[in-house]
């Protein structure tokens, strides 16, 4: 079956914060056949840009040449043993539907991760992670597509040189390879971290039996919906800038100048809460122009409708350059910027 190659397709649908942007073809595979036949009949001297559900991205304009959508659905367990099952799923699985599949059969693993927007391919390419847990912990391998030959790859874990927010496919193998699935190794007994924040104060009273991957899925739940925006509600592109990391001695300066400092701790030096900078910034709930950072959350760039990518760059500039001038503290950008 040949897959629907779209003209002048419009991407507002198809990033978060509803940037206006177009591509000059656009196409949705659901196998690996109609992947292939597309990589390896393309043209190869124009571009090739791949998007998932575009929630940690920015549009800075149309697209030109081939714009992918990989669609490969499908959730199965490919094996198990006594302690563990490893489980398979396509790029083209939402996320947080993943999540769910394996909370609802009791394995343990993903919780932590509950209702992070996204498809499973675009997981470990940010290598996703919240609330104390990275996807890199769970993670076997990656399946992947070479964009100029259409042949399958399979990485494990230890391959897919994994940072915070990072990975080879986002860093040094970038537009390379078309993320097809992944597989993960999940618990079969409970062994759930809620070592961070919000969960520690809710489970630190809590017998063992209670703290269940369901239970700690319900509070993730609770604590995300009552900070973050719904993006189709008001648009946004989550957590718009990474948190920062800093030497001991750093952190240390920091910490004398203002001792409400919100930091965790690293194996080299501490990991600062960006969203606690940008609201002591004075940018929590602060517009400029149709954007803003959100009332709720100060680590959020939302779009208040007509917004485009020069207004969420002005603003993030601004953000930086205030926490900068404020800290010493240079935050980096989480979203990708395409083209």
């Amino acid at each position: 079956m040949t897959v629907q190659v779209i003209r002048d397709a419009d991407l507002t649908p198809f990033n978060t914060l509803r940037l206006p942007a177009r591509a000059a073809a656009l196409a949705r595979p659901h196998t690996m056949d109609q992947l292939a036949t597309l990589l390896t009949g393309r043209d190869p001297r124009l571009p090739l840009q791949i998007l998932g559900e575009g929630s940690n991205l920015v549009l800075r304009g149309d697209l030109p040449g081939l714009t992918l959508i990989p669609a490969l659905d499908g959730m199965t367990c490919v094996r198990e043993d006594g302690r563990h099952v490893w489980v398979a799923a396509g790029a083209g699985v939402r996320w947080d539907d993943l999540v769910a599949w394996t909370v609802a059969r009791g394995w343990q693993g993903l919780e932590n991760l509950s209702l992070i927007p996204g498809n499973a391919g675009a997981a470990p390419f940010q290598n996703i992670g919240a609330y104390g847990v990275e996807l890199s912990q769970v993670l076997e391998q990656v399946t992947a597509m070479a964009v100029d030959t259409g042949v399958v790859h399979h990485f494990s874990a230890s391959e897919c040189d994994f940072a915070y927010r990072d990975s080879r496919f986002k860093s040094a193998d970038r537009g390379r390879y078309v993320i097809t699935g992944i597989e993960l190794r999940l618990n079969r007994q409970a062994a759930c971290n809620v070592e961070y924040g919000p969960l520690k104060a809710v489970f630190a009273n809590q017998p063992p039996e209670a703290i269940t991957p369901a239970a700690v899925r319900e509070r993730v739940i609770a604590v995300r919906q009552s900070k973050l925006p719904d993006p189709s509600v008001l648009p946004n592109a989550g957590s718009f800038f990474k948190n920062p990391v800093v030497s001991d001695a750093q952190h240390t300066a920091l910490s004398t100048r203002f001792p409400d400092l919100v930091a965790f701790p690293q194996p080299a030096g501490a990991k600062l809460a960006a969203g606690w900078l940008i609201e002591q910034a004075g940018w929590k709930g602060r517009r400029l122009g149709p954007v803003g950072m959100h009332s709720e959350q100060a680590l959020v760039l939302v779009n208040h409708g007509g917004a485009t990518s020069a207004d969420v760059l002005a603003l993030a500039a601004a953000v930086r350059d205030s926490v900068r001038t404020m800290f010493g503290v240079e935050l980096e950008q989480e979203p990708i910027l395409l083209p």
